[in-house]
């Protein structure tokens, strides 16, 4: 089973619950309307620009939009490669040391 959907995220959790269309959401935050249409019907992932943009506009973290295409990424992969993935990669034997605190890239 797949997961949902960032768009479908957008219209029933946001634009629908505020009452907001998708042409407002355009004209507040620069968002192409194509993109904003493509987003909904899932046709298209939300970009770092999208984002951004949205997480101003709903003021929430922008890192969330990304973390809800990240997941849903994940997971229809997952679904694409089935069993092919343990098949064809073989783990260390040993697990990969820790991300080092302070780096840039653990922040996220």
């Amino acid at each position: 089973m797949l997961p949902v959907r960032p768009g479908e995220i957008l219209l029933e959790e946001f634009l629908v619950p505020l009452g907001i269309s998708q042409h407002k959401l355009v004209r507040e935050t620069g968002i192409p309307v194509t993109r904003i249409n493509a987003i909904v019907r899932g046709e298209r992932g939300i970009t770092a620009d999208t984002a951004l943009r949205l997480g101003r506009f709903f003021g929430i973290s922008p890192q969330t939009w990304l973390n809800l295409q990240n997941h849903y990424d994940l997971e229809v992969q997952k679904e694409s490669l089935g069993d092919r993935l343990e098949r064809e990669v073989r783990p260390l034997a040993s697990p990969a040391p820790p991300l080092r605190a302070g780096n840039p890239w653990t922040k996220c």
